[in-house]
């Protein structure tokens, strides 16, 4: 049997794969990641001669999120409920790089997504790290994703669930990890792996699914970039028209994001967006839905799952995790860059925020994965 390392959440989603993973003839060894601001205590106890459990303390102040101890203790409850072994991994310092990165590109006007690089540096990164110093073939996760092959090389594509998919947050993944990944629940739509953990007699078929930053434990994303940054000093700024008019102040850039509507702390008498954000000037610039709109976007960082073509390539072209894939052709630039020219103009181009290729002949198979700048 080949032994696979699972991540465990102590979600609906991890704990079915870890069933489905033992139905297909895996060794599962299911592994939850400690990790976020002021995360609870997760020590190893033995509840179970063979089976480390976990003794950990709930914080009730915490959001919903995806690492907290009573997540951990779902996740120890599901393994012992299986009978596969269960261990907490401390990545509390490695996290640290994942709340860096979130801080530095709110400072830089630009929207990070945290999950796409947890994927990229963490849950891909490090628990592969962690598969091979104990000889683990493979490392598999709950996400709604799939894994395929097309002329003989593995392919990443989208999950059956639509509405679930997850093959955006996993475009970085690096391409020759591919063979060693397992995504078990990808070919089910979500009623379906409710209905499998209700019917296997599973504690949290019926638990929420995670909804916030994990290590946004308290307070709104703009407090905990000043709390993380330490700096008491001035960060306000002008929030302008695009057409240069002053029309009141913010306290930072840090709490806006382009295409924000809501909290924009001033009434124009119509529906106002933010279109852009300058970091020098640390002015907000607040516009119409029209200004919104972007025929193209460049992107670094480029992560391609297929050979780089040579030359401009159809694709449709998402722009964010809850966007609709738009049709486009997607230019590799060389240096790790490429353009996208949507055929239709697009709203909410994202400094900061991840753009994914899918292929234009199969809609489900990502090409890549970049940063948009």
């Amino acid at each position: 049997m080949p032994l696979t390392v699972l991540a465990m959440s102590g979600g609906v989603d991890s704990s079915v794969a870890a069933h489905l993973l033992l139905e297909q003839g895996h060794d599962v060894v299911g592994v939850f990641m400690r990790h976020g601001e002021q995360s609870p205590a997760v020590c190893p106890t033995e509840a179970k001669p063979g089976l480390p459990s976990l003794r950990v303390v709930s914080r009730l102040d915490h959001k919903q999120g995806c690492c907290t101890a009573a997540d951990a203790e779902d996740a120890r409850r599901v393994s012992d409920r299986l009978g596969i072994p269960f261990y907490a991994l401390d990545l509390n310092q490695e996290f640290g790089r994942i709340m860096d990165y979130f801080v530095a590109e709110y400072a830089r006007g630009r929207t990070p997504n945290p999950c796409v690089q947890c994927n990229n540096w963490i849950k891909f990164g490090k628990l592969f790290d962690y598969a091979d110093s104990i000889g683990a073939e493979f490392v598999a996760t709950g996400h709604y994703a799939r894994l395929g092959e097309r002329d003989g090389a593995p392919a990443l594509l989208r999950g059956v669930d639509a509405g679930k998919d997850q093959s955006y947050v996993l475009a970085g993944i690096d391409r020759g990890l591919l063979p060693r990944m397992r995504l078990p629940v990808g070919g089910y739509e979500k009623p379906a792996i409710r209905a499998i953990a209700e019917s296997i007699g599973l504690d949290v078929a019926a638990k929420k699914d995670s909804q916030e930053i994990c290590f946004v434990t308290q307070g709104r994303y703009d407090e905990f970039v000043k709390r993380r940054l330490g700096d008491d000093g001035d960060r306000s700024g002008e929030l302008v028209t695009t057409d240069g008019a002053v029309v009141g102040r913010h306290d930072g850039i840090d709490g806006y994001t382009v295409g924000q509507r809501k909290g924009l702390g001033v009434a124009l008498g119509r529906p106002a967006f933010v279109v852009r954000i300058e970091p020098e000037t640390r002015r907000v610039v607040l516009g119409q839905r029209e200004d919104l709109l972007r025929s193209e976007l460049t992107a670094s960082e480029a992560n391609w799952l297929v050979d780089a073509p040579a030359r401009p390539t159809r694709c449709y072209a998402q722009i964010r995790y809850n966007a609709a894939a738009a049709a486009a052709t997607v230019e590799a630039l060389g240096q790790g860059r490429l353009r996208v020219r949507f055929d239709e103009p697009q709203a909410g181009v994202t400094p900061g925020q991840a753009v994914v290729c899918y292929a234009a002949d199969e809609p489900e198979r990502v090409l890549c994965g970049a940063w948009i700048d």
